[in-house]
């Protein structure tokens, strides 16, 4: 397409074109392609089903729509292993339907973001494939990380790096005449060869692929290990006791969050702002601190980063306040929006999370108190919406689904668990399609099954079975977008002013707007500050004061 399609064909509707700066206090929803909704009867997810589902999107009422990748890809890595980026997989669709949703959802005043992996390629890539026919010496191998190995007989991996996934972040090659060649660099799983961000092809090839999905009318790019492109100079060797990747650690990494990524960001910010209609970048960068965290949303670089700070933080008052602190004064020199977010496709969902004690991390095996779980996880949800910022939601999320932590381990499809080591391993349980009705072989899923079995407790949560039902976790979710939508004070601005409060409570006041979260195990009691908005669980108001049950959240108007 042309880049004067593109400007036609990606034109805000009227109702975006009122809100400059939308992504400033957007909702964004994650949906993962192949467990959102399959229209083929498959068992697997697919660009035609998820557009026949915009319309629950658009009244959920969220602002935008997050794709995770569909691209061409032997899913080694459940599609995060790209072969052609500008071409469909056929288990998701083709170009046409790309189109025809990105399409669908203008129409319905929903903007669509793609993911973008350029940290690294599948090994069935063309360029790759090409890089071990040619051997030793092909310019192709510059595009990656060939090095050759150190002992002897060069049987040893060029250095010390470990794989996310677990094992050692190298492979070495069998060369074209048969021999034990070159090494190959893969932080991840060996299917997925690291890019050499310092030959200029690299670049050359992602800024042509901005510009061809842009010209397909996306509205944004969320960036796959935003934070792992660029290699400190030598690939030097790493001491300590070999526990590397911890990705939520303090300690600078040669592989992750190095300087010189921005560079790579000052361009493509360049080329996105060519296009019409406000289109965004959001970062996947785990960082050290939130500091760090800010560089990428410098005016010249990406426009958000996800608050990975926030989300592995526990249900603790005290330490929610000093992660906002911090994430709002980080965020305020550089003129960023804060983001935040509970669950996604790589962590345990919040609902599970918090119904298990703290300390665990972010990847958990046990269900836990699950009717605990879920009464934290719709506070933590009303807290999380009632901050200044942007705020994204995961597939499901809006209908309290747990992890499935019981998956049968033949059914298992991440990588990181066959690895047996680095993560965990146990990103299926986030992972398993949802359900849409209260019957049938996927509860509404499709009509063959589902990839990953659902649990049959999961047709009492199914979109069907919430709908219209006072209280229930979906219709929670949808006032409270709503009334965001609505309250001015909600979304807007850099700043809160924190109020007294009982201990293990937080309360905030933003304008006219307050909110309180009672994250401690008993009842409060604290002033009635108004008219109630919205509250996560029942509250009791008396002669002026507010009681407040355990794990509940409320928000009041003083207007």
């Amino acid at each position: 397409m042309s880049q004067q399609h593109s400007a036609l064909a990606s034109a805000p509707t009227p109702a975006q074109a009122k809100r400059s700066d939308w992504w400033r206090d957007a909702v964004i929803y994650q949906v993962y392609p192949r467990s959102f909704a399959d229209s083929n009867g498959d068992g697997m997810g697919d660009l035609e089903g998820i557009r026949s589902r915009l319309p629950y999107l658009r009244d959920l009422g969220v602002d935008a729509v997050w794709l995770s990748p569909f691209y061409a890809s032997p899913q080694a890595d459940a599609g995060y292993d790209v072969a052609d980026y500008r071409a469909v997989d056929p288990m998701f669709g083709n170009l046409l339907d790309a189109d025809a949703l990105i399409r669908d959802a203008h129409e319905l005043s929903l903007r669509i973001i793609v993911d973008l992996v350029p940290n690294h390629s599948s090994d069935q890539h063309e360029w790759f494939k090409r890089a071990l026919r040619e051997g030793p010496g092909s310019a192709l191998r510059d595009r990656y990380h060939f090095r050759p190995g150190k002992g002897e007989h060069g049987e040893l991996p060029p250095n010390n790096w470990e794989s996310i996934f677990g094992g050692p972040a190298w492979t070495r090659v069998t060369e074209p005449d048969g021999t034990p060649g070159e090494w190959y660099l893969h932080l991840f799983a060996p299917e997925q060869p690291d890019f050499n961000w310092e030959h200029p092809a690299v670049g050359d090839e992602f800024r042509s692929i901005l510009r061809f999905w842009l010209d397909m009318g996306v509205d944004g790019f969320r960036i796959d290990v935003a934070h792992g492109m660029v290699k400190a100079e030598g690939l030097p060797d790493i001491g300590g006791d070999g526990d590397q990747l911890k990705l939520l650690g303090n300690d600078v990494m040669p592989f992750f969050d190095q300087d010189g990524v921005h560079d790579i960001y000052r361009q493509w910010r360049l080329i996105l702002d060519e296009y019409a209609g406000e289109r965004i970048f959001v970062a996947e960068a785990w960082t050290p601190t939130v500091a760090r965290t800010a560089n990428y949303v410098r005016p010249d670089e990406l426009h958000q980063a996800f608050n990975f700070q926030y989300l592995g933080t526990h249900w603790d008052a005290e330490e929610l306040r000093k992660v906002v602190d911090l994430t709002l004064e980080a965020m305020r020199p550089v003129g960023a929006p804060a983001t935040w977010v509970l669950s996604n496709h790589d962590v345990t969902r919040h609902a599970t999370r918090f119904a298990n004690p703290a300390g665990l991390g972010t990847q958990i095996r046990e269900a836990g108190d699950r009717e605990l779980g879920l009464r934290r996880a719709r506070a933590a949800t009303l807290l999380m919406l009632a901050l200044p910022g942007s705020a994204y939601i995961y597939q499901g999320e809006e209908l309290g689904l747990p992890d499935v932590v019981d998956l049968p381990d033949e059914v298992r499809q991440d990588p990181a668990y066959f690895r047996g080591a680095g993560q965990d391993g146990f990103r299926d349980g986030c992972r398993v399609p949802i359900p849409w009705t209260r019957e049938g072989s996927s509860y509404g899923f499709g009509t063959g099954g589902s990839w990953l079995p659902q649990p049959a407790e999961w047709a009492d949560l199914s979109v069907e079975a919430q709908t219209g039902v006072a209280g229930s976790t979906l219709e929670l979710y949808r006032t409270a977008l709503s009334v965001r939508r609505a309250e001015p004070d909600l979304g807007a601005g850099d700043s809160v002013e924190w109020l007294r409060a009982p201990e293990g409570v937080l309360a905030f006041r933003r304008g006219e707007f307050v909110c309180v979260a009672n994250t401690t195990g008993e009842s409060v009691t604290t002033p009635a500050y108004g008219r109630v908005l919205l509250a996560s669980g029942e509250i009791a108001e008396v002669d002026g004061d507010a009681k407040i049950p355990s794990d509940t959240t409320v928000w009041w108007t003083t207007a």
